[in-house]
Protein backbone atom coordinates (compact mmCIF):
# COMPACT_ATOMS: atom_id res chain seq x y z
CA UNK A 1 0.00 0.00 0.00
CA UNK A 2 1.47 3.41 -0.97
CA UNK A 3 1.49 6.46 1.29
CA UNK A 4 -1.56 8.00 -0.36
CA UNK A 5 -3.60 4.82 0.06
CA UNK A 6 -2.46 4.52 3.66
CA UNK A 7 -3.53 8.08 4.39
CA UNK A 8 -6.91 7.45 2.76
CA UNK A 9 -7.42 4.35 4.82
CA UNK A 10 -6.50 6.14 8.05
CA UNK A 11 -8.55 9.28 7.35
CA UNK A 12 -11.76 9.53 9.33
CA UNK A 13 -14.88 8.67 7.39
CA UNK A 14 -17.45 11.35 6.69
CA UNK A 15 -21.13 10.96 7.55
CA UNK A 16 -21.81 10.27 3.86
CA UNK A 17 -19.20 7.48 3.77
CA UNK A 18 -20.57 5.93 6.96
CA UNK A 19 -24.10 6.09 5.56
CA UNK A 20 -23.06 4.19 2.43
CA UNK A 21 -21.42 1.47 4.52
CA UNK A 22 -24.38 1.26 6.90
CA UNK A 23 -26.87 0.91 4.03
CA UNK A 24 -24.80 -1.86 2.43
CA UNK A 25 -24.59 -3.72 5.72
CA UNK A 26 -28.30 -3.23 6.36
CA UNK A 27 -29.17 -5.02 3.13
CA UNK A 28 -27.30 -8.08 4.39
CA UNK A 29 -28.93 -7.67 7.81
CA UNK A 30 -32.37 -7.56 6.15
CA UNK A 31 -31.69 -10.95 4.58
CA UNK A 32 -31.28 -12.57 8.00
CA UNK A 33 -34.02 -10.53 9.69
CA UNK A 34 -36.58 -11.43 7.02
CA UNK A 35 -35.77 -15.13 7.29
CA UNK A 36 -36.53 -15.08 11.03
CA UNK A 37 -40.00 -13.59 10.54
CA UNK A 38 -41.16 -15.05 7.23
CA UNK A 39 -40.97 -18.68 8.34
CA UNK A 40 -43.03 -18.33 11.54
CA UNK A 41 -46.50 -18.20 9.96
CA UNK A 42 -45.65 -20.96 7.46
CA UNK A 43 -44.55 -23.52 10.08
CA UNK A 44 -48.01 -25.05 10.73
CA UNK A 45 -48.50 -25.49 6.96
CA UNK A 46 -45.04 -27.05 6.59
CA UNK A 47 -45.78 -29.44 9.46
CA UNK A 48 -49.12 -30.40 7.91
CA UNK A 49 -47.51 -30.90 4.51
CA UNK A 50 -44.91 -33.31 5.85
CA UNK A 51 -47.31 -34.84 8.42
CA UNK A 52 -44.83 -34.14 11.22
CA UNK A 53 -45.53 -31.62 13.99
CA UNK A 54 -43.38 -33.25 16.69
CA UNK A 55 -40.16 -32.34 14.89
CA UNK A 56 -41.40 -29.00 13.58
CA UNK A 57 -39.52 -27.01 16.23
CA UNK A 58 -36.27 -28.44 14.81
CA UNK A 59 -36.85 -26.40 11.64
CA UNK A 60 -36.18 -23.39 13.85
CA UNK A 61 -33.76 -24.85 16.40
CA UNK A 62 -31.48 -26.37 13.73
CA UNK A 63 -31.03 -22.89 12.27
CA UNK A 64 -30.49 -21.37 15.71
CA UNK A 65 -28.11 -24.13 16.76
CA UNK A 66 -25.66 -23.78 13.87
CA UNK A 67 -26.04 -20.01 14.00
CA UNK A 68 -25.18 -20.14 17.69
CA UNK A 69 -22.06 -22.23 17.12
CA UNK A 70 -20.77 -20.11 14.23
CA UNK A 71 -21.46 -16.66 15.71
CA UNK A 72 -18.39 -16.32 17.98
CA UNK A 73 -16.17 -17.86 15.30
CA UNK A 74 -17.50 -15.33 12.79
CA UNK A 75 -16.74 -12.51 15.20
CA UNK A 76 -13.14 -13.65 15.58
CA UNK A 77 -12.75 -14.18 11.82
CA UNK A 78 -13.94 -10.60 11.33
CA UNK A 79 -11.33 -9.43 13.84
CA UNK A 80 -8.63 -11.40 11.99
CA UNK A 81 -9.47 -10.82 8.31
CA UNK A 82 -11.83 -7.86 8.39
CA UNK A 83 -15.62 -8.11 8.05
CA UNK A 84 -15.98 -7.86 4.25
CA UNK A 85 -14.75 -11.32 3.14
CA UNK A 86 -16.40 -12.98 6.15
CA UNK A 87 -19.74 -11.32 5.35
CA UNK A 88 -19.60 -12.41 1.70
CA UNK A 89 -18.89 -16.03 2.69
CA UNK A 90 -21.79 -15.89 5.17
CA UNK A 91 -24.17 -14.64 2.47
CA UNK A 92 -23.03 -17.38 0.07
CA UNK A 93 -23.53 -20.11 2.68
CA UNK A 94 -26.95 -18.69 3.53
CA UNK A 95 -28.00 -18.85 -0.13
CA UNK A 96 -26.84 -22.46 -0.50
CA UNK A 97 -28.87 -23.40 2.57
CA UNK A 98 -31.90 -21.52 1.22
CA UNK A 99 -31.86 -23.50 -2.03
CA UNK A 100 -31.57 -26.76 -0.09
CA UNK A 101 -34.54 -25.71 2.08
CA UNK A 102 -36.67 -24.80 -0.94
CA UNK A 103 -36.07 -28.19 -2.55
CA UNK A 104 -36.65 -30.24 0.64
CA UNK A 105 -38.69 -33.41 0.15
CA UNK A 106 -39.00 -34.43 3.80
CA UNK A 107 -38.80 -33.00 7.30
CA UNK A 108 -35.28 -34.41 8.00
CA UNK A 109 -34.06 -32.90 4.72
CA UNK A 110 -35.53 -29.52 5.65
CA UNK A 111 -34.00 -29.64 9.14
CA UNK A 112 -30.52 -30.40 7.78
CA UNK A 113 -30.91 -27.68 5.14
CA UNK A 114 -31.93 -25.19 7.81
CA UNK A 115 -28.76 -26.11 9.72
CA UNK A 116 -26.70 -25.22 6.63
CA UNK A 117 -28.66 -22.00 6.24
CA UNK A 118 -27.99 -21.15 9.88
CA UNK A 119 -24.22 -21.35 9.30
CA UNK A 120 -24.57 -18.35 7.00
CA UNK A 121 -27.47 -16.52 8.58
CA UNK A 122 -26.07 -16.77 12.09
CA UNK A 123 -23.17 -14.52 11.20
CA UNK A 124 -25.03 -11.82 9.27
CA UNK A 125 -26.52 -9.87 12.16
CA UNK A 126 -23.42 -10.36 14.32
CA UNK A 127 -21.21 -9.01 11.54
CA UNK A 128 -23.53 -6.07 10.97
CA UNK A 129 -23.41 -5.19 14.67
CA UNK A 130 -19.61 -5.53 14.69
CA UNK A 131 -19.26 -3.22 11.69
CA UNK A 132 -21.53 -0.60 13.26
CA UNK A 133 -19.55 -0.92 16.50
CA UNK A 134 -16.31 -0.26 14.61
CA UNK A 135 -17.70 2.71 12.71
CA UNK A 136 -19.83 4.61 15.20
CA UNK A 137 -19.14 5.61 18.80
CA UNK A 138 -21.78 4.44 21.30
CA UNK A 139 -23.03 7.94 22.10
CA UNK A 140 -23.55 8.80 18.41
CA UNK A 141 -25.06 5.46 17.43
CA UNK A 142 -28.63 6.69 17.83
CA UNK A 143 -28.06 8.99 14.84
CA UNK A 144 -28.07 5.92 12.63
CA UNK A 145 -30.95 4.06 14.29
CA UNK A 146 -33.27 5.08 11.47
CA UNK A 147 -31.46 2.66 9.16
CA UNK A 148 -31.94 -0.17 11.65
CA UNK A 149 -35.59 0.81 11.99
CA UNK A 150 -36.15 0.54 8.24
CA UNK A 151 -34.68 -2.97 8.18
CA UNK A 152 -36.62 -4.34 11.13
CA UNK A 153 -39.91 -2.59 10.40
CA UNK A 154 -39.83 -3.88 6.81
CA UNK A 155 -38.87 -7.43 7.78
CA UNK A 156 -41.16 -7.58 10.82
CA UNK A 157 -44.24 -6.47 8.90
CA UNK A 158 -43.59 -8.02 5.49
CA UNK A 159 -42.18 -11.32 6.82
CA UNK A 160 -45.26 -12.73 8.59
CA UNK A 161 -47.59 -11.52 5.82
CA UNK A 162 -45.45 -12.98 3.02
CA UNK A 163 -44.92 -16.23 4.90
CA UNK A 164 -48.64 -16.69 5.53
CA UNK A 165 -49.57 -15.72 1.96
CA UNK A 166 -47.01 -18.04 0.37
CA UNK A 167 -48.02 -20.94 2.62
CA UNK A 168 -51.77 -20.53 2.12
CA UNK A 169 -52.07 -19.43 -1.52
CA UNK A 170 -48.84 -20.49 -3.28
CA UNK A 171 -46.24 -22.82 -1.75
CA UNK A 172 -44.12 -22.61 1.39
CA UNK A 173 -40.89 -23.16 -0.56
CA UNK A 174 -41.17 -19.59 -1.85
CA UNK A 175 -40.16 -18.31 1.59
CA UNK A 176 -36.71 -19.76 0.81
CA UNK A 177 -36.56 -19.07 -2.93
CA UNK A 178 -37.08 -15.36 -2.25
CA UNK A 179 -33.71 -15.32 -0.48
CA UNK A 180 -31.81 -15.94 -3.72
CA UNK A 181 -32.36 -12.58 -5.46
CA UNK A 182 -32.21 -10.75 -2.13
CA UNK A 183 -28.93 -12.47 -1.28
CA UNK A 184 -27.33 -11.58 -4.59
CA UNK A 185 -28.28 -7.92 -4.11
CA UNK A 186 -26.99 -8.03 -0.52
CA UNK A 187 -23.65 -9.50 -1.63
CA UNK A 188 -23.17 -6.90 -4.36
CA UNK A 189 -24.05 -3.90 -2.18
CA UNK A 190 -22.12 -5.14 0.85
CA UNK A 191 -18.99 -5.86 -1.19
CA UNK A 192 -18.96 -2.36 -2.66
CA UNK A 193 -19.80 -0.60 0.60
CA UNK A 194 -17.34 -2.44 2.83
CA UNK A 195 -14.38 -1.63 0.60
CA UNK A 196 -14.58 1.82 2.23
CA UNK A 197 -14.32 0.36 5.75
CA UNK A 198 -10.96 1.08 7.42
CA UNK A 199 -8.95 -2.03 8.26
CA UNK A 200 -9.16 -3.26 11.88
CA UNK A 201 -7.31 -6.58 11.85
CA UNK A 202 -6.34 -8.25 15.12
CA UNK A 203 -4.70 -11.69 15.51
CA UNK A 204 -6.87 -14.41 17.10
CA UNK A 205 -7.00 -18.19 17.32
CA UNK A 206 -10.18 -20.12 16.55
CA UNK A 207 -11.37 -22.46 19.30
CA UNK A 208 -12.94 -25.20 17.18
CA UNK A 209 -12.99 -27.70 20.08
CA UNK A 210 -14.86 -25.23 22.27
CA UNK A 211 -17.42 -24.68 19.53
CA UNK A 212 -17.92 -28.43 19.12
CA UNK A 213 -18.39 -28.98 22.87
CA UNK A 214 -20.88 -26.13 23.11
CA UNK A 215 -22.77 -27.31 20.03
CA UNK A 216 -22.90 -30.94 21.20
CA UNK A 217 -24.09 -29.93 24.66
CA UNK A 218 -26.82 -27.78 23.14
CA UNK A 219 -27.93 -30.58 20.79
CA UNK A 220 -28.25 -33.00 23.71
CA UNK A 221 -30.32 -30.49 25.69
CA UNK A 222 -32.59 -29.69 22.73
CA UNK A 223 -33.12 -33.38 21.98
CA UNK A 224 -34.15 -33.97 25.60
CA UNK A 225 -36.61 -31.06 25.44
CA UNK A 226 -38.01 -32.17 22.08
CA UNK A 227 -38.30 -35.91 22.80
CA UNK A 228 -39.42 -35.70 26.43
CA UNK A 229 -43.14 -36.31 26.67
CA UNK A 230 -43.43 -37.22 22.98
CA UNK A 231 -41.04 -39.98 21.90
CA UNK A 232 -40.13 -40.93 25.48
CA UNK A 233 -41.61 -40.25 28.96
CA UNK A 234 -39.94 -37.39 30.82
CA UNK A 235 -38.67 -39.79 33.51
CA UNK A 236 -37.30 -42.33 31.02
CA UNK A 237 -33.67 -43.41 30.68
CA UNK A 238 -33.14 -41.84 27.20
CA UNK A 239 -34.25 -38.40 28.42
CA UNK A 240 -32.13 -38.65 31.57
CA UNK A 241 -29.21 -39.83 29.45
CA UNK A 242 -29.51 -36.84 27.13
CA UNK A 243 -29.72 -34.42 30.05
CA UNK A 244 -26.68 -36.05 31.68
CA UNK A 245 -24.76 -35.83 28.41
CA UNK A 246 -25.70 -32.15 28.11
CA UNK A 247 -24.41 -31.45 31.62
CA UNK A 248 -21.12 -33.28 31.01
CA UNK A 249 -20.55 -31.55 27.65
CA UNK A 250 -21.22 -28.13 29.16
CA UNK A 251 -18.82 -28.94 32.01
CA UNK A 252 -16.26 -29.83 29.35
CA UNK A 253 -17.00 -26.54 27.60
CA UNK A 254 -16.50 -24.62 30.87
CA UNK A 255 -13.17 -26.44 31.42
CA UNK A 256 -12.13 -25.53 27.87
CA UNK A 257 -13.00 -21.88 28.49
CA UNK A 258 -10.92 -21.92 31.67
CA UNK A 259 -7.84 -23.63 30.20
CA UNK A 260 -7.57 -22.78 26.47
CA UNK A 261 -5.07 -20.12 25.44
CA UNK A 262 -7.82 -18.31 23.51
CA UNK A 263 -11.19 -19.96 24.21
CA UNK A 264 -14.40 -19.57 22.23
CA UNK A 265 -15.79 -17.33 25.00
CA UNK A 266 -12.75 -15.41 26.34
CA UNK A 267 -12.40 -15.03 30.09
CA UNK A 268 -11.15 -11.49 29.51
CA UNK A 269 -14.56 -10.65 28.07
CA UNK A 270 -16.61 -12.69 30.57
CA UNK A 271 -14.83 -11.05 33.51
CA UNK A 272 -16.32 -7.71 32.48
CA UNK A 273 -19.27 -6.93 34.79
CA UNK A 274 -21.31 -5.38 31.98
CA UNK A 275 -20.84 -8.49 29.83
CA UNK A 276 -21.67 -10.89 32.69
CA UNK A 277 -25.01 -9.18 33.32
CA UNK A 278 -25.88 -7.75 29.90
CA UNK A 279 -25.49 -11.08 28.11
CA UNK A 280 -28.09 -13.03 30.18
CA UNK A 281 -30.50 -10.10 29.95
CA UNK A 282 -30.20 -10.10 26.16
CA UNK A 283 -30.28 -13.91 25.95
CA UNK A 284 -33.54 -14.34 27.85
CA UNK A 285 -35.18 -11.43 26.03
CA UNK A 286 -34.18 -12.72 22.59
CA UNK A 287 -35.08 -16.29 23.53
CA UNK A 288 -38.54 -15.18 24.61
CA UNK A 289 -39.02 -13.19 21.40
CA UNK A 290 -38.00 -16.01 19.07
CA UNK A 291 -39.89 -18.65 21.08
CA UNK A 292 -43.09 -16.59 21.01
CA UNK A 293 -42.75 -15.67 17.34
CA UNK A 294 -42.50 -19.37 16.46
CA UNK A 295 -45.31 -20.59 18.75
CA UNK A 296 -47.78 -17.72 18.31
CA UNK A 297 -48.86 -18.76 14.77
CA UNK A 298 -49.82 -22.15 16.24
CA UNK A 299 -51.80 -20.33 18.94
CA UNK A 300 -53.43 -17.97 16.44
CA UNK A 301 -54.38 -20.76 14.05
CA UNK A 302 -55.11 -23.55 16.53
CA UNK A 303 -56.79 -21.55 19.33
CA UNK A 304 -58.00 -18.33 17.71
CA UNK A 305 -59.09 -20.08 14.50
CA UNK A 306 -57.22 -17.85 12.04
CA UNK A 307 -55.89 -18.88 8.65
CA UNK A 308 -52.18 -18.79 7.82
CA UNK A 309 -52.55 -15.41 6.09
CA UNK A 310 -54.62 -13.99 8.95
CA UNK A 311 -52.12 -15.20 11.53
CA UNK A 312 -49.38 -13.41 9.59
CA UNK A 313 -51.29 -10.14 9.96
CA UNK A 314 -52.10 -10.88 13.62
CA UNK A 315 -48.41 -11.46 14.36
CA UNK A 316 -47.50 -7.94 13.24
CA UNK A 317 -48.15 -6.28 16.65
CA UNK A 318 -45.53 -8.51 18.32
CA UNK A 319 -42.87 -7.91 15.68
CA UNK A 320 -43.68 -4.24 15.14
CA UNK A 321 -43.67 -3.72 18.92
CA UNK A 322 -40.13 -5.10 19.07
CA UNK A 323 -39.05 -2.68 16.34
CA UNK A 324 -40.64 0.32 18.07
CA UNK A 325 -39.14 -0.63 21.44
CA UNK A 326 -35.68 -1.33 20.04
CA UNK A 327 -35.59 1.77 17.85
CA UNK A 328 -36.87 4.06 20.59
CA UNK A 329 -34.42 2.73 23.17
CA UNK A 330 -31.52 2.94 20.73
CA UNK A 331 -32.26 6.54 19.83
CA UNK A 332 -32.65 7.88 23.36
CA UNK A 333 -30.07 5.90 25.33
CA UNK A 334 -27.23 8.17 24.22
CA UNK A 335 -29.01 11.18 25.74
CA UNK A 336 -29.47 9.77 29.24
CA UNK A 337 -27.03 8.85 31.97
CA UNK A 338 -29.41 6.22 33.37
CA UNK A 339 -30.17 4.51 30.07
CA UNK A 340 -31.24 1.27 31.80
CA UNK A 341 -34.52 2.75 32.98
CA UNK A 342 -36.30 2.30 29.65
CA UNK A 343 -35.65 -1.47 29.35
CA UNK A 344 -36.51 -1.95 33.03
CA UNK A 345 -39.91 -0.29 32.54
CA UNK A 346 -40.34 -2.10 29.22
CA UNK A 347 -39.70 -5.53 30.72
CA UNK A 348 -42.16 -4.86 33.54
CA UNK A 349 -44.83 -3.95 30.95
CA UNK A 350 -44.03 -7.10 28.94
CA UNK A 351 -44.40 -9.32 32.00
CA UNK A 352 -47.81 -7.79 32.76
CA UNK A 353 -48.95 -8.26 29.13
CA UNK A 354 -47.91 -11.92 29.12
CA UNK A 355 -49.67 -12.35 32.46
CA UNK A 356 -52.91 -11.15 30.85
CA UNK A 357 -52.53 -13.74 28.06
CA UNK A 358 -51.79 -16.44 30.64
CA UNK A 359 -54.95 -15.61 32.62
CA UNK A 360 -57.22 -15.62 29.55
CA UNK A 361 -55.64 -17.76 26.82
CA UNK A 362 -59.03 -18.57 25.27
CA UNK A 363 -61.54 -15.85 26.11
CA UNK A 364 -59.85 -12.72 24.77
CA UNK A 365 -60.92 -11.15 21.44
CA UNK A 366 -58.27 -11.00 18.75
CA UNK A 367 -57.71 -7.24 19.14
CA UNK A 368 -56.94 -7.71 22.85
CA UNK A 369 -54.48 -10.51 22.03
CA UNK A 370 -52.86 -8.23 19.46
CA UNK A 371 -52.60 -5.38 21.98
CA UNK A 372 -51.02 -7.64 24.58
CA UNK A 373 -48.51 -8.98 22.04
CA UNK A 374 -47.70 -5.43 20.96
CA UNK A 375 -46.97 -4.33 24.53
CA UNK A 376 -44.90 -7.47 25.18
CA UNK A 377 -42.90 -6.95 21.99
CA UNK A 378 -42.30 -3.28 22.66
CA UNK A 379 -41.07 -3.97 26.17
CA UNK A 380 -38.63 -6.75 25.35
CA UNK A 381 -37.45 -4.86 22.28
CA UNK A 382 -35.97 -2.18 24.53
CA UNK A 383 -33.50 -4.70 25.95
CA UNK A 384 -31.77 -5.58 22.68
CA UNK A 385 -30.04 -2.29 21.71
CA UNK A 386 -29.31 -1.24 25.29
CA UNK A 387 -27.57 -4.51 26.15
CA UNK A 388 -25.61 -4.65 22.89
CA UNK A 389 -24.42 -1.03 22.97
CA UNK A 390 -23.59 -1.21 26.69
CA UNK A 391 -21.45 -4.31 26.13
CA UNK A 392 -19.68 -2.88 23.08
CA UNK A 393 -19.06 0.31 25.07
CA UNK A 394 -17.44 -1.67 27.90
CA UNK A 395 -14.80 -3.59 25.88
CA UNK A 396 -11.63 -2.46 24.07
CA UNK A 397 -11.78 -2.01 20.29
CA UNK A 398 -9.68 -5.16 19.52
CA UNK A 399 -12.33 -7.22 21.39
CA UNK A 400 -15.31 -5.61 19.60
CA UNK A 401 -15.96 -8.51 17.23
CA UNK A 402 -15.34 -11.11 19.94
CA UNK A 403 -17.61 -9.39 22.47
CA UNK A 404 -20.37 -8.92 19.88
CA UNK A 405 -19.98 -12.59 19.00
CA UNK A 406 -20.40 -13.55 22.67
CA UNK A 407 -23.61 -11.49 22.88
CA UNK A 408 -25.03 -13.15 19.79
CA UNK A 409 -23.81 -16.58 20.90
CA UNK A 410 -25.90 -16.48 24.05
CA UNK A 411 -28.81 -14.71 22.37
CA UNK A 412 -28.95 -17.52 19.82
CA UNK A 413 -28.49 -20.13 22.52
CA UNK A 414 -31.35 -18.63 24.52
CA UNK A 415 -33.52 -18.59 21.41
CA UNK A 416 -32.77 -22.24 20.63
CA UNK A 417 -33.41 -23.50 24.16
CA UNK A 418 -36.55 -21.44 24.81
CA UNK A 419 -38.01 -22.27 21.40
CA UNK A 420 -37.57 -25.96 22.10
CA UNK A 421 -38.88 -25.50 25.64
CA UNK A 422 -42.01 -23.65 24.52
CA UNK A 423 -42.61 -26.34 21.90
CA UNK A 424 -42.25 -29.06 24.53
CA UNK A 425 -44.85 -27.29 26.68
CA UNK A 426 -47.33 -27.12 23.78
CA UNK A 427 -47.00 -30.78 22.80
CA UNK A 428 -46.60 -32.14 26.33
CA UNK A 429 -49.35 -30.17 28.10
CA UNK A 430 -51.98 -30.11 25.37
CA UNK A 431 -52.43 -33.88 25.67
CA UNK A 432 -53.01 -34.02 21.92
CA UNK A 433 -51.12 -36.34 19.59
CA UNK A 434 -49.19 -34.70 16.77
CA UNK A 435 -51.50 -35.99 14.03
CA UNK A 436 -54.62 -34.93 15.91
CA UNK A 437 -53.20 -31.46 16.46
CA UNK A 438 -52.48 -31.13 12.75
CA UNK A 439 -56.07 -32.10 11.97
CA UNK A 440 -57.38 -29.47 14.37
CA UNK A 441 -55.23 -26.83 12.76
CA UNK A 442 -56.88 -27.63 9.46
CA UNK A 443 -60.39 -27.76 10.97
CA UNK A 444 -60.25 -24.43 12.86
CA UNK A 445 -61.46 -23.99 16.43
CA UNK A 446 -62.62 -27.57 17.06
CA UNK A 447 -61.89 -28.58 20.69
CA UNK A 448 -59.16 -26.05 21.33
CA UNK A 449 -59.38 -25.99 25.15
CA UNK A 450 -56.43 -28.42 25.68
CA UNK A 451 -54.24 -26.38 23.34
CA UNK A 452 -55.28 -23.14 25.04
CA UNK A 453 -54.42 -24.68 28.40
CA UNK A 454 -50.95 -25.55 27.13
CA UNK A 455 -50.42 -22.01 25.87
CA UNK A 456 -51.36 -20.66 29.29
CA UNK A 457 -48.12 -22.20 30.58
CA UNK A 458 -46.18 -21.02 27.52
CA UNK A 459 -47.13 -17.45 28.45
CA UNK A 460 -46.22 -18.10 32.08
CA UNK A 461 -42.83 -19.48 31.01
CA UNK A 462 -42.27 -16.45 28.76
CA UNK A 463 -43.08 -14.09 31.63
CA UNK A 464 -40.64 -15.94 33.92
CA UNK A 465 -37.95 -15.71 31.23
CA UNK A 466 -38.42 -11.95 31.03
CA UNK A 467 -38.26 -11.76 34.81
CA UNK A 468 -34.74 -13.23 34.64
CA UNK A 469 -33.89 -10.70 31.93
CA UNK A 470 -35.20 -7.92 34.17
CA UNK A 471 -33.09 -9.02 37.16
CA UNK A 472 -29.95 -9.14 35.00
CA UNK A 473 -30.68 -5.72 33.51
CA UNK A 474 -31.11 -4.21 36.97
CA UNK A 475 -27.75 -5.70 38.00
CA UNK A 476 -25.91 -4.41 34.89
CA UNK A 477 -23.53 -1.53 35.59
CA UNK A 478 -24.28 1.75 33.80
CA UNK A 479 -20.98 2.98 32.41
CA UNK A 480 -20.86 6.37 30.63
CA UNK A 481 -21.17 5.90 26.88
CA UNK A 482 -18.05 6.84 24.97
CA UNK A 483 -18.37 9.69 22.46
CA UNK A 484 -15.33 8.48 20.52
CA UNK A 485 -13.36 5.31 19.91
CA UNK A 486 -10.88 5.69 22.72
CA UNK A 487 -10.12 2.17 23.91
CA UNK A 488 -12.15 0.95 26.84
CA UNK A 489 -9.98 -0.37 29.66
CA UNK A 490 -9.40 -4.09 29.82
CA UNK A 491 -11.15 -5.81 32.76
CA UNK A 492 -9.10 -6.20 35.90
Amino acid sequence: MDARSSEAADAPLSHADIRVIVIGVMVAMFLSALDQTIIATALPTIGAGFGDLENLSWVVTAYLLTGTAITPLVGKLADIHGPRPVLLVAIGTFLIGSVLCATAQSMPWLIVARAVQGLGGGGLIALAQTIIGLLIAPRERGRYQGYFAIVFITSSISGPILGGFFAEHLHWSLIFWINVPLGLVAALMSDRALRRLPAHHHPHRLDILGALLMCAGTVALLMALSWGGTHFPWLSLPVFGLLAAAVLLWIGFAFRVATASEPLVPLAVLSNQVVRTGVPSAAFAMGTLVGLSIQMPLYLEGVMGLTASESGVALIPLMAGVVVGATGAGRVMGHFTHYKRLPIVGLLASIVALGVLALWPLGLPIYAVGAAMGVAGMGLGTVLPVSTVAIQNAVPLPQMGTATGVVNLFRSLGAAVLTAGFGALVIGLSGIESSALLERLLEGRAQVAPLAGAFRWVFVAAACSLLVSLIAMIAMEERPLRSGHAPAPLPE
